[in-house]
């Protein structure tokens, strides 16, 4: 069932056009990630749609009903930011409270409520702790429960986590996945960390200068970008020219990759997306399996990362490549040659 659906949607500040012909639609108990860069329009969108900005043009519609000149308070959309905006002069019981006393709830039912948003996001018992003298984990627990407190019709996060550091980020972003579809509100989730995005989201929109580049399932946003911008905001360094032949094939500067499946015409250009992934080290005897691509280059760069080694390394042709080798591997020094097999199934076709 469709919950959210937004039309053309157009957003112009100071004659800059902020949002351009804005199409999205979000299903019943979906996260949605919107994912991109500072200043591509997405928190507008995010503020659009609670009410807190008005479009130039465009509808948005809730449940098939057009709210687009509905007042944010009667929405009944929950918001929480990066900055949390706790009270700091109130209790983590009266943060949570908040929304519920604003709608003129029975206190009997407020302490019902209250009770079980702290013991669904974990801070059972911790009511009538000061604010200030919790973690930044803590603090974005509250938040969330003083969110989700008012019982909203839709959530919408706001760069949630960009005020914690890396491990309690992962951590908590487990914690919220779980919360978010334990009770099966449809959430909207603002990030500029496609890790974030990929760990949360059912599907991710990929915001690009107020447009909308492709909207996708996580595993299909990473094994097949739709164009350039993509594929290089979500960090993919290999993206090589190449153009199709007649006879089956991408010509490029590696070589030619045999490409199973229909191509394009003959004479088309493309870009071909290398995931690091695609790389394995061949000795000198070492055959090249049928699904592979082999490539000589010279090693410029080493860097151990745990699980594995980033190389990279200069081809003959002169193309860069960066990939990861399993960290058992025997890498070669910075100025050795090394042998590469490229599995073409780690590989995707995408737009210039």
């Amino acid at each position: 069932m469709t919950m959210l659906e937004i039309r053309n949607l157009v957003k112009v500040i100071d004659s800059d056009l902020i949002l351009q012909e804005i199409d999205l639609s979000l299903q019943a108990s979906e996260i949605l990630c919107l994912l991109g860069p500072s200043g591509c329009g997405k928190t507008t969108l995010l503020r659009m749609i609670c009410g807190l900005e008005t479009p130039d043009s465009g509808q948005i519609l809730y449940e098939g009903r057009d709210i687009t000149g509905v007042d944010p308070h009667r929405r009944n959309f929950g918001m929480m930011f990066q900055e949390f905006a706790l009270f700091p002069h109130k209790n983590v019981y009266e943060n949570v409270v908040f929304g519920l006393r604003v709608k003129n709830r029975a206190e009997s039912e407020i302490r019902k409520r209250a009770e079980e948003v702290l013991e669904l996001v974990g801070l059972t018992g911790m009511g009538q702790r000061n604010v200030n003298e919790l973690s930044g984990g803590e603090r974005q627990r509250v938040a969330m429960a003083r969110s989700l407190a008012p019982q909203p019709r839709l959530l919408l996060l706001d760069e949630p986590m960009g005020s914690l550091d890396r491990v309690l980020r992962e951590r908590l972003l487990r914690d919220v996945q779980a919360i978010l579809k334990r009770i099966r509100i449809t959430t909207i989730f603002v990030t500029h960390d496609h890790n974030e995005a990929f760990s949360v989201a059912d599907r991710v929109a990929v915001v690009n200068a107020g447009r909308i580049e492709q909207v996708d399932s996580p595993v299909s946003l990473y094994k097949k970008p739709a164009n350039r911008f993509v594929a290089s905001f979500l960090g993919f360094q290999n993206l090589v020219e190449g153009v199709v032949q007649g006879s089956g094939g991408v010509e490029t500067p590696l070589g030619l990759i045999p490409f199973p499946g229909p191509l394009p015409a003959s004479g088309q250009q493309l870009t071909i997306l290398i995931r690091p992934e695609a790389a394995r080290l061949l000795g000198s005897q070492d055959q090249v399996a049928e699904d592979e691509l082999a490539v000589t280059a010279e090693v410029k760069d080493v860097r151990f990362q745990g699980a594995d080694y980033q190389l990279t390394a200069r081809t003959e042709s002169g193309e860069c490549l960066v990939v990861n080798l399993p960290n058992d591997t025997r890498i070669p020094d910075p100025g050795q040659p090394v042998r590469l097999g490229l599995r073409v199934s780690a590989m995707s076709l995408i737009a210039p």
